[in-house]
């Protein structure tokens, strides 16, 4: 993917760099893998707005990716990278040799026309999904199942990757995107190679109005509240309002919230850096 810098013809474009989407090779979803996608505009069941700052938005089709990789020795062709609405990461279109049609994440460097395969016959190439057990030492990996079976959680979005550093028994251990080293058990799967769209971090909207279009509303800082609606509102004039805190009073800025009772816990060689 490359990055296109707008002339300022407008005051919107002045700082836009948006992605040129080049990798995109087709424009419409699949029709039978796409479901309906209701917004709440951040309200619950009884109307009452639980997450701020969402609402409005461009409507979206939810499309329904195969996070498993669990159709294990049969090969599968790329069709299509398309753009997904709903993630940073582009996405590919799988045929199947038997037929039926997936999505999955598109990793780095996957193209129209490549085969990728998952399970104990995939060899470590990008796009392939493999048994933590059987992938080299020092092999880039993405969407890294915590549980077997239970379909990849880790290194999913734009550019994002882990990296396969050693084993231990039953267990290898995985250096996560964050910098945390960790135990993950064998048997979980994970694909080769790193996500794609890796420049999506140098976007720059541009205007206000663009991250409207993604469902985005405007942030209110604290500190410019009243002292009835947030801990750091108040005062005369520009104040600081005090030390940083959230809106429910709970410290920011270096406070550890992670409980020490947490279960996975023991899973974790190193903490990721600060």
């Amino acid at each position: 993917m490359g990055l296109k810098k707008l002339k300022p013809i407008t005051p919107g474009q002045r700082h836009k760099i948006i992605g040129d989407y080049s990798e995109i090779t087709k424009s419409t979803p699949e029709k039978g893998l796409v479901a309906s996608k209701k917004k709440s505009g951040g309200r619950n069941n009884s109307g009452k707005m639980t997450m701020r700052y969402l609402g409005g938005g461009h409507k979206q089709k939810y499309r329904v990716i195969d996070f498993k990789r669990d159709k294990h020795g049969v090969p599968a062709t790329v069709k299509a990278i398309e753009y997904d609405p709903n993630r940073t990461a582009r996405i590919a279109l799988l045929f199947y040799a038997d037929g039926e049609k997936r999505y999955i994440i598109a990793p780095e460097g996957l193209k129209v026309g490549d085969t990728v395969v998952s399970g104990k016959e995939a060899t470590p190439v990008v796009g392939n999904a493999m048994f933590l057990s059987d992938i080299p030492l020092g092999t880039v990996i993405h969407n890294i199942e915590m549980k077997p079976g239970k379909g990849g959680a880790i290194a999913r979005g734009a550019g994002t990757y882990a990296q396969l550093n050693a084993r231990d028994g039953k267990y290898v251990i995985v250096k996560m995107p964050s910098g945390e080293t960790r135990m993950i058990l064998t048997n979980c799967l994970a694909t080769i190679g790193a996500v794609s769209n890796s420049e999506h971090s140098l976007v720059v909207s541009g205007k206000a109005g663009r991250t409207r279009w993604l469902g985005r509303r405007p942030r209110v800082r604290g500190v410019v509240m009243n002292p009835v609606d947030h801990p750091m509102g108040g005062g005369e004039g520009r104040s600081s309002g005090g030390h940083p805190r959230s809106r429910k009073g709970l410290p920011a800025k270096g406070y550890k919230t992670r409980s020490q009772k947490k279960y996975s816990n023991k899973f974790i060689i190193e903490k990721r850096k600060k």
